[in-house]
């Protein structure tokens, strides 16, 4: 099949060999080392690829790496160079019937392209206000001044005039004042190292002065961002507790789309380790031939092998952030699958899981980010220990207080899937495996053995919480609940 022409500015990354969903799955025909994926901004598909060899696997991995690594290292100047490019090819795909001119619809499609939210009305009147010709359609030069209306920033205009005066050129000593006006504490020197860097305009670059259109390259670049950005890194003191941070995590992790149908994947993992994410959550019930799935219970939403999300994670965990990743487990799963869990997490992950308590470690006090890097921690229920209850294999489970944690999203969902599946010619089943096993309010020893410093509990209610502290448990509760237990405590 055809491929349409990718341009390098969408790829987000290379991956060598099978490291996609697809290669694992279908690229067992392709040597591993003639394989390689790009990996695209946004929502767009993988692309997996098999060269003819390997050393031509290896020539197209290292050149995108390269021009992908020039596109970031290019300066503000450099990639307005590249801008009559980049929208050319916006133009060319917005185009749909190929006659060089732009319908409102087309144009409409164009501004979906390069992300630009806007109004129709006020996008219509642009349109028609550029519609020099009178017929309904945009070409050449009205086009160009589409384009240019879309730039224009009527604020930073506004503000531009402000400190320019009459003259409309912003002069080395306009510029430090306006510097400082925002609190940073600017020389003259600075001010002209901004104009040199910034500054379009050849002649006045050497004049040091700075016009509307490299004041505004400045202002849009990271150096005028208004978030330092040194905090684009972590900055805090992660020495401190675990539950003294909030914590970056995912729900439903493995949907690339909605709850009712969409598709489960492990490269949605991917993505949500990639974005920063610390706290991803598996589904987990019942598969067969001895293997645990992984999907939205009681949907159509399509069925992952655990096995293969537990390697996805262990592939893309750290590769964002060393700080500790929480695997987050809402368990459907029977004893002997729940063993089978535990295994699979031990063998993949290898050191990575946290098993055991930190050596040294205050048991009355959570460790810290910075103790646990590099490590998997195992969100779940947890077997009492001997010298607290009665030995043997317990159900941890109150149902009641269950189905109230989970009432809110189950309501939800029902509201949404009634809705969805009522006039559709499948009606919703469960298939084999969407009930929870029958042992499934147990929990196996194996499993319970690698929760360590997270054990999820119902929640006993805020008197009790406060006068009994106990830092590895915690619990979740709907909107709801959190609204109740809020009243209650007045």
């Amino acid at each position: 099949a055809r491929v349409p022409a990718v341009s390098v500015m969408n790829i987000e990354g290379v991956r060598e060999g099978h490291q996609s969903e697809g290669l694992r799955k279908y690229g067992a025909d392709f040597p591993e080392r003639h394989c390689f994926t790009l990996v695209f901004k946004g929502k767009r598909k993988n692309l997996d690829l098999a060269a003819r060899g390997e050393e031509d696997a290896r020539h197209w991995v290292q050149g995108l790496t390269k021009l992908m690594g020039r596109l970031q290292a290019m300066s503000q100047p450099e990639k307005l160079d590249q801008y009559p490019f980049w929208i050319h090819g916006v133009l060319q795909r917005a185009d749909r019937n190929k006659d060089n001119k732009m319908s409102f619809r087309e144009v409409k499609s164009m501004l979906r392209m390069i992300n630009i939210d806007m109004d129709d009305v006020y996008a219509y009147k642009l349109f028609k206000e550029c519609d020099r010709s009178g017929d309904e359609r945009l070409e050449g030069r009205e086009l160009e001044e589409f384009c240019r209306r879309l730039l224009r920033r009527p604020e930073l205009e506004e503000l531009f005039g402000r400190y320019s005066g009459e003259d409309h050129v912003l002069s080395a000593e306009e510029l430090r004042d306006f510097l400082r006006d925002q609190g940073e504490d600017a020389s003259l020197r600075q001010a002209c190292v901004v104009i040199r860097t910034y500054e379009l305009n050849e002649k006045a670059r050497q004049q040091d002065l700075m016009m509307l259109d490299g004041f505004m390259m400045y202002l849009l670049s990271a150096a005028g961002d208004i978030l330092n950005q040194e905090h684009t890194k972590v900055h805090q003191d992660m020495s401190q507790p675990l539950c003294h941070y909030f914590i970056s995590s995912s729900h439903n992790t493995y949907l690339t789309r909605n709850q009712i149908g969409g598709t489960s994947s492990t490269e949605a993992y991917v993505r949500a380790l990639m974005a920063g994410c610390r706290c991803v959550e598996l589904d987990c019930w019942e598969g067969s031939d001895g293997e645990p799935i992984v999907y939205h219970g009681h949907t159509l939403t399509s069925k992952i092998l655990f096995r293969d999300v537990i390697e996805s994670i262990r592939d893309y965990a750290f590769k964002q952030s060393p700080y500790p990743v929480i695997l987050s487990l809402e368990n459907h799963c029977g004893l002997e699958q729940q063993a089978t869990m535990a295994r699979h997490m031990k063998a993949i992950l290898g050191d990575m899981l946290l098993t055991q308590p930190l050596e040294g470690q205050d048991p009355n006090d959570l460790p810290s980010p910075e103790q646990l890097k590099g490590k998997v921690l195992v969100k779940g229920k947890k077997l009492p220990e001997p010298w607290h209850e009665p030995c043997g294999v317990t159900s941890l489970l109150d149902p009641e207080e269950e189905e109230e944690e989970e009432e809110e999203e189950e309501e939800k969902l029902q509201e949404r899937s009634s809705r969805q599946v009522r006039d559709s010619p499948r009606a919703m089943v469960l298939g084999d495996h969407g009930v929870p096993a029958k042992d499934a309010s147990q929990v196996a020893p194996e499993l319970s053995a690698v929760v360590v410093y997270c054990q999820a509990v119902p929640f006993p209610g805020l008197p009790h919480a406060l006068r009994h502290p106990r830092p590895c448990e915690m619990s979740s509760f709907s909107e709801r609940k959190a609204r109740k237990l809020i009243k209650q405590a007045g």
